[in-house]
Order: C-alpha cells, then structure tokens, then sequence
C-alpha cells in the first residue's frame, strides 16, 4: 500500500502560479497527476518516471506546467505557471508500480484525497 498526501492548492487569478506537492509513504515506479473539473471526467495532466528522467504532459498544460520529482523525499511535484480558468478543478495525485498507459487512470493503483485549485478570471 502506498498512501499519497497532496497540498499546495488554493485560489489564484488568471496568470499566477501554484505549486502542488504530494508526499507519498515510499517510492513507486511512477506517479501523475490528474484533474476533474465538476461535471467532468478525470483527466491526465501530468506523470514522471521513478528517477525523474522521464515526463509526460497533456498538450493543454505543455509550456506552462512542471512535474518534477524528490526521490530521496517520495515527493512530486507540480508546478503550475501561467494558470487559465480552465485549469479549475481537483487535481489528485496518482502513484503505481505497474507498468501500462501513463495517461490512463486505470493504470494507477493509488490515489490521494485531491486538492482543489481555483483560477478566477
């Protein structure tokens, strides 16, 4: 079992930033982020690898969001610039030590509670 615990999020305007952290119980082969916005399904945002090397993006956040990744802290973060409206929701963390599809939400075991972010225009 691996337990995930997110923080970071909040109220921002349109343009600002917010870091994201999420602090999990061990380290595993890789960890996301997803988002849901009310009436939504959830969505992939972001994953990175066990050593950080490797890092995916949905094209919607590409230019604008950072994933990175504390292995001596099982610690992931992301760092969001530029932030939009759109970018509302609850933004969960996902860890898994199964191989599979990064950007499928079924490919990973475990989650967090979910952090909400708010982008006010």
């Amino acid at each position: 079992q691996v337990q995930l615990v997110e923080s970071g999020g909040g109220l921002v305007q349109a343009g600002g930033s917010l870091r994201l952290s999420c602090v999990a119980s061990r380290r595993t082969l890789r960890m996301g982020w997803f988002r849901q916005a009310p009436g939504k399904e959830r969505a992939f945002v972001s994953a990175i690898n066990w050593s950080g090397a490797s890092s995916y993006y949905t094209d919607s956040v590409k230019g604008r969001f950072t994933i990175s990744r504390d292995t001596a802290k099982n610690t992931v973060y992301l760092q969001m610039n530029s932030l939009k409206p759109e970018d509302s929701a609850v933004y969960y963390c996902a860890a898994s030590d199964l191989y599979g599809d990064f950007a499928l939400s079924s490919a990973y075991e475990y989650w967090g509670q979910g952090t909400q972010v708010t982008v006010s225009s």
